[in-house]
């Protein structure tokens, strides 16, 4: 097992390994006392990994409570953020009780931000069942919900007190599920690692609890120096600003990982286009992504997505902050105008 510590406003503990569903009860019991417990999951994730969780903490001592919502990013809505801390207040929730979010990305910014609200701020442990929310989303405490207007508008930072990421899970994932994961350890490879970026390059499930373990702290080196995502943490969006774009424009039908590996693409080619990196660095990141499976390009045209870009959280009045790489392991921020978002956009998605 890998454990990686996280020091941000709160510090705390990402334990990385096989079987931590069924020892999460005593792994609780070490930092809470055996009260009240939420686990919040979806349908899919309840199926496979509900009753393992909610056995291990009944047998330490803890009620459990469940709420179950349907798979998919459709329910991180605000709406569903109040009926989770409807659920809590109905159950008689106090400070000292816990909120257990068991699934992927969506289930963990939905639930954190759901407890990061309730009586200002309820105690939190995030379990993924992903591989992207198990190297990105589990980690660093970004809540949110999404508003009509764009992902993610409506969050908070709110770190959790534990992360807990059994592996085990990991192998139920199917091929495309874990894919969409594979692009977000892309992403660290390409902004802060050239040697991880090259470890890709051989089959990721034969090293994965590494390799987990290496995104972790690449995360929490730039959550230390920055939890509030307004300098270095902007590297981590990588992609992320076509990505988003492409995700909102086509109502979620495209994944998230898949999402942002197109816009990895673009955001390299844009570069290179406009002198920041040199081709060989754009090819190699093409390459990777092609290698594993997940798409390059997308038939959505740049003028469609330069609305739904311009609701990016990472605007600043007039500007906006695009991500993009200098060499593999080491990217940078740039500031656009909005005529220079629309010619990055046009630039990255025309080959």
């Amino acid at each position: 097992m890998i454990t990686v510590t996280v020091h941000a406003s709160k510090e705390y503990d990402v334990l990385i390994g096989p079987k931590l569903l069924e020892q999460s009860g005593e792994r609780a019991l070490q930092l809470f006392k055996a009260g009240k417990t939420a686990v919040i999951t979806d349908d899919k994730v309840d199926t496979l990994y509900a009753k393992t969780l909610c056995d291990s903490l009944e047998k330490s001592g803890f009620y459990v409570c469940k709420k179950v919502f349907p798979n998919g990013e459709k329910i991180k809505t605000p709406e569903n953020a109040i009926e989770i801390v409807d659920f809590l207040a109905e159950n008689r929730f106090t400070r000292s009780d816990v909120v257990f979010a068991l699934g992927g990305g969506t289930v963990g910014d939905l639930s954190g931000f759901a407890a990061s609200i309730y009586l200002r701020g309820i105690k939190l442990v995030q379990v993924p069942t992903t591989l992207l929310a198990a190297v990105d989303s589990s980690v660093g405490g970004k809540t949110a919900v999404n508003l009509k207007a764009g992902k993610n508008l409506a969050g908070s930072f709110y770190q959790p007190d534990l992360v807990l990421c059994d592996t085990n899970t990991l192998q139920s994932l199917p091929e495309g599920v874990f894919r969409d994961g594979c692009s977000e350890v892309i992403k660290y490879g390409v902004i802060k690692s050239r040697s991880l970026f090259d470890e890709l390059k051989k089959d990721i499930k034969c090293n994965l609890e590494e390799i987990i373990g290496e995104c972790v702290r690449i995360k929490s080196d730039i959550v230390a120096v920055d939890e509030q995502d307004r300098g270095v943490r902007q590297l981590l969006n990588f992609g992320h600003t076509i990505g988003h774009a492409i995700e909102r424009f086509s109502n979620f039908s495209v994944p998230h990982g898949e999402a942002v590996a197109i816009g990895m693409v673009a955001s390299a080619r844009a570069a290179y286009k406009k002198g920041y990196c040199s081709r060989d660095v754009y090819e190699e990141i093409y390459e990777l992504i092609k290698r594993y499976r997940l798409p390059v390009s997308t038939d959505i045209k740049a003028e469609q997505l330069l609305d739904p870009a311009l609701s990016d959280k990472k605007r600043e009045e007039a500007y906006i902050s695009l991500v993009v790489p200098e060499y593999i392991g080491e990217a940078v921020t740039k500031k656009v105008s909005v005529d220079g978002l629309s010619e990055f956009i046009r630039l990255g998605l025309n080959e």
